[in-house]
């Protein structure tokens, strides 16, 4: 995409670019960076930037998703429906297979979950999964 948005902009005389800083904007490329910038581990600021949250002493966290069951945005509301787990205090997020989450779900340290069964792995609700 951005490779084609240039060529595009090429094409237009009093085209320019402009440099945005990393400190001013959370790239979303995938599920796995939309489901953090939805938890409580980023918090949007009065002038309008997503910043990791201030309460957060971990570094960024690391998310993985099984693109077969959270490669599509409706794909991640299926299996979150209540909303996203707590992050707040997760290094990283794994997870592998067909998984649905509760409400109030929280998820501390290096959390791997993998459902191998072929109905899907439900967290029920208020469940704080931890490593």
């Amino acid at each position: 995409m951005e490779t084609a948005m240039g060529a595009a902009i090429s094409l237009f005389e009093t085209a320019a670019a402009l440099r945005v800083p990393r400190t001013r904007f959370a790239p979303v490329k995938t599920t796995d960076d939309l489901l953090g910038i939805w938890s409580d581990a980023y918090v949007l600021t009065d002038d309008f930037r997503i910043v990791q949250n201030p309460a957060r002493t971990l570094p960024t966290i690391d998310i993985v998703l099984d693109r077969r069951y959270f490669k599509f945005v409706s794909q991640l509301g299926e299996r979150f429906p209540e909303g996203p787990p707590s992050l707040l205090h997760c290094a990283s997020l794994r997870v592998d297979g067909d998984v649905r989450f509760g409400k109030d779900i929280s998820c501390r340290g290096n959390v791997h979950i993998s459902a191998t069964a072929a109905q899907p792995l439900t967290i029920k609700d208020s469940t704080t999964l931890t490593v």
